[in-house]
């Protein structure tokens, strides 16, 4: 029974040291070469102001979040689109019941506030 079981844990063992033989060799081949200038943080060619670690506003997050999932919630337009001719009448309605939905969790989301960045 458990000879059923060797080659489950011989990938298992491939693929958890495939990695870690790739990141080793790499580290024996790569010329170490450490400056100051090449240990600091890239800002588009210019020289970076401040500490790179700086905190953000939570409202930055809040919009982030928020435009990801609109972002999303129209990607469900595509199937839709592609089938309406097949079921018009019932498409139709279903699209207008989500875009219903979306448009409500859109002024939900800017009557709180949500959408002002200041």
């Amino acid at each position: 029974m458990l000879a059923s079981y060797i080659p489950i844990l011989i990938f298992i063992v491939i693929a958890m040291s495939l990695p870690v033989v790739g990141l080793g060799v790499g580290r024996l081949l790569r010329p170490y070469l450490p400056h100051e200038t090449k240990l600091m943080p890239y800002e588009c060619g210019v020289d970076p102001e401040g500490d790179a670690r700086g905190r953000f506003s939570v409202r930055f997050y809040i919009i982030a979040i928020l435009f990801v999932i609109f972002d999303v919630e129209t990607i469900f337009l595509f199937p839709w689109a592609i089938l309406y001719n097949q079921f018009p009448l019932f498409l139709f309605i279903e699209m207008m019941v989500f875009l219903g939905i979306l448009i409500v969790g859109y002024f939900y989301v800017w009557k709180k506030g949500a959408l002002e960045w200041v």
